[in-house]
C-alpha cells in the first residue's frame, strides 16, 4: 500500500496532466489517409489501439415534488402526481428520477427533516411512494431520493430533547456547547457564524439555525443514518442523492480541506456504503460535493458512485453563452484519470447544467433558446449520468431567491391552467402562456423536442450512452468537438456553437481513422450539415454525430 502522501501526489499529478498514458494530445493530424487521397477505412479498436474506460449511464430528472404535478387539487404537487406524469418522463427518454426531499419537514423545501422514516403528508403516504416506485420500475425508470444526513430540523424530536436535557442520550447527537465557550467560527458553508444561540447554550448548524448539524463522531448517529438508508432501500428506492456530502465533518473553512477532515468524510461514506450493501449492493449514491475534483475523487473509493460536476456545468454554460468551443475533453480526461485512480475504475460522472440551488439555465443564458439548445447538446453528448432539472427541457426561467428557481412546472399554454397544475408559489418568472409543456409539444422546433431528440440519440448509441471521451481539434474556435468511444466503436461529436454556418477539415488519425458518415444531426432554420470528403459544413447552432 502506498503511503497516503504518495497516493495524494498521484491524484494531484493526474489532475494536472502530469502523466501521459491515454491522455494524448488532440488526435487530428492526417496520418492514415491513403496516398491517392481515398478515405481511410474505419479501424477496429484492436487495429487502431484506442482504449475506452466506459461509463454506463442513465439520464436522470430532478423533481421538486411540490412544484411538479398535483393529483388532488390542493395546489401542491404530490407523489401521485409524479406517477401520473411518468409517461411524459418516459417519452422524454429519462431512465432515472431524483426526488428532492420527501421526508416529513416543517419547511417548503424539506431539507430540514423531522422524521426520517415518514413521508411529508403534503406529498402523500408510503403507499403512494410504493406505487410510484412500482410504476416507474415497470417503465424502466429508477428512482433515487434526497437523503439529508448532515443535519436535522431544529423541530426534530432528537434535537428538542438534546437541547432540553443535558443528560439525554441525544445530547451527543449534536454539537452543543455553553454559550461562552470558545469555538471556531469560520463557517465552511458560507458567511456568518455557524453557531446559534439557545439560552445558555449554542449549537452548530453551518447552513441555517433551523438545521442543527448531527455529530458523526457519535457512533449512534452513524448507526441510525445507515438504518435510515437501509429502510428506504427496502421500500424499493434505487439510491440516494446525498446532500452536503463534504460537510459531514467539514464545518469550518480553516479545516474543511485538511487531510484529517477529508479522511473522516471518506471513512464515513465508506461505512455508509458498506451498511447499505446488505439491503441493496447496487444502490446508486451521488454526492453533492460543491468542490474540486481533488475533493470528490477520494469519496469515490468504495463509497459514492458519483459526485456532481459543478465545474463542468459552469464551463458548458459559459461556452454556450459565448458561442465558443467548450473544450471539455481535455479536462474531463484528466479528471476521469483521477477518479479512476481513486475508485479502481468504478465511478460515473454526474453532469448537469443547473439545479435547485442555482439560477436556472435559461435565465443564465439570457433567455436565448439557441444557446439553451447548444448547452443541452453538449451536456447530453458527454460521458456520465446527465441530470436535468425539472422544467429545464422547456426553458423555465428563474433567479434567486430559492423559491423563484423552484416555481410550479407550467403544463398548460392557457392562463387558467388545467388539471394537475400546481399553484403553491406565485409565479415570478414563468407566467402563464410564456412557456409550457403544452405549447412546446405542438412545436417540433421547440426546446422540448430538442431534448427528446438528444436523449433518443443517447439511448440509441452506446458510444454516447456509455463511452469514454477523447480530444479532437477542428482548428475552428466556434466548433466544439470530441470523440466518444466504446471498446468496439467510436463517433465524432461536433457542435457549431455559433449563429453562423461553419466548416472544418476532418482529417483522419492513426488512432481513430477517418470520420466519413453523418449519422445524426440537428439543424437551425432548416439547414443541414454536409460532409464533402474531409470538409464538414455545419449549420448554425447545430450538432452532428459522425462515424
Amino acid at each position: 500500500m502506498k503511503p497516503r502522501w504518495a497516493a495524494w501526489l498521484v491524484l494531484v499529478c493526474l489532475l494536472a496532466g502530469c502523466f501521459g498514458g491515454e491522455s494524448a494530445p488532440a488526435d487530428h493530424a492526417a496520418r492514415s489517409s491513403a496516398p491517392d487521397g481515398t478515405p481511410a477505412p474505419v479501424p477496429s479498436a484492436a487495429a487502431a489501439g484506442w482504449k475506452a474506460d466506459e461509463q454506463p449511464s442513465t439520464v436522470f430528472y430532478e423533481i421538486f415534488v411540490r412544484s411538479f404535478y398535483d393529483s388532488d387539487g390542493d395546489g401542491i404537487g404530490d407523489l401521485n402526481g409524479v406517477t401520473e406524469k411518468l409517461d411524459y418522463l418516459k417519452e422524454l427518454g429519462v431512465g432515472g428520477i431524483w426526488l428532492m426531499p420527501i421526508n416529513a419537514s416543517p419547511s417548503y423545501h424539506g431539507y430540514d427533516v423531522t422524521d426520517y422514516y415518514a413521508i411529508n403528508p403534503d406529498y402523500g403516504t408510503l403507499e403512494d411512494l410504493k406505487r410510484l416506485l412500482a410504476e416507474a420500475h415497470a417503465r424502466g425508470i429508477k428512482v433515487i431520493m434526497d437523503l439529508v444526513v448532515n443535519h436535522t430540523s431544529r423541530e426534530h424530536p432528537w434535537f428538542k430533547e438534546a437541547l432540553a436535557d443535558p443528560d439525554s442520550p441525544y445530547r451527543n447527537w449534536y454539537t452543543i456547547k455553553p454559550s461562552d465557550e470558545a469555538a471556531p467560527s469560520d463557517n465552511a458553508a458560507g458567511t456568518g457564524s455557524p453557531w446559534h444561540d439557545a439560552g445558555s447554550y449554542k449549537y452548530l448548524g453551518i447552513f441555517w439555525e433551523g438545521m442543527p448539524d448531527l455529530n458523526f463522531d457519535e457512533p449512534k448517529v452513524r448507526e441510525e443514518m445507515i438504518k435510515v438508508g437501509r429502510y428506504w432501500l427496502e421500500q424499493g428506492v434505487d439510491g440516494f442523492r446525498l446532500d452536503a456530502a463534504k460537510h459531514i465533518y467539514g464545518d469550518f473553512a480553516s479545516t474543511v480541506h485538511s487531510e484529517e477532515i477529508a479522511g473522516k468524510n471518506k471513512a464515513w461514506w465508506q461505512e455508509f456504503r458498506s451498511g447499505l450493501n446488505e439491503a441493496n449492493p447496487n444502490a446508486y449514491l451521488v454526492g453533492e460535493i460543491w468542490d474540486s475534483a481533488t475533493t470528490i475523487a477520494p469519496l469515490l473509493d468504495k463509497a459514492l458512485d458519483s459526485g456532481f460536476n459543478f465545474d463542468l456545468a459552469g464551463r458548458i454554460l459559459d461556452a454556450a453563452k459565448g458561442e465558443r468551443d467548450p473544450d471539455v475533453a481535455f479536462s474531463l480526461k484528466r479528471v476521469y484519470g483521477a477518479y479512476g485512480q481513486a475508485s479502481g475504475g468504478s465511478f460515473t460522472d454526474a453532469t448537469f447544467l443547473s439545479n435547485h440551488d442555482q439560477n436556472r439555465t435559461m435565465s443564465v443564458l439570457g433567455g436565448n433558446v439557441n444557446h439553451a439548445k447548444m448547452a443541452a447538446a453538449v451536456l447530453l453528448t458527454l460521458p456520465g449520468n446527465p441530470f436535468l432539472y425539472y422544467g429545464e427541457e422547456i426553458g423555465m426561467l428563474g433567479m434567486k431567491p430559492d423559491e423563484a428557481i423552484r416555481e410550479p412546472m407550467p403544463w398548460y399554454a392557457g392562463p387558467s391552467g388545467g388539471p394537475g397544475q400546481t399553484s403553491w408559489e406565485p409565479l415570478r418568472y414563468n407566467k402563464p402562456g410564456d412557456t409550457s409543456v403544452e405549447q412546446q409539444e405542438r412545436d417540433e422546433r421547440s426546446l422540448l423536442h430538442h431534448y427528446r431528440t438528444l436523449i433518443k440519440w443517447r439511448n440509441e448509441m452506446p458510444e454516447l450512452r456509455d463511452g469514454d471521451i477523447d480530444e479532437y481539434d477542428t482548428g475552428n474556435a466556434k466548433l466544439g468537438a470530441y470523440v466518444r468511444m466504446t471498446k468496439d466503436a467510436r463517433v465524432l461529436v461536433v457542435h457549431n456553437m455559433s449563429g453562423e454556418k461553419q466548416s472544418a477539415k476532418l482529417t483522419a488519425s492513426e488512432r481513430y481513422g477517418a470520420f466519413r458518415e453523418i449519422v445524426r444531426q440537428t439543424g437551425s432554420g432548416g439547414e443541414g450539415a454536409s460532409l464533402d470528403g474531409e470538409t464538414l459544413s455545419i449549420a448554425p447552432y447545430s450538432t452532428v454525430i459522425i462515424r
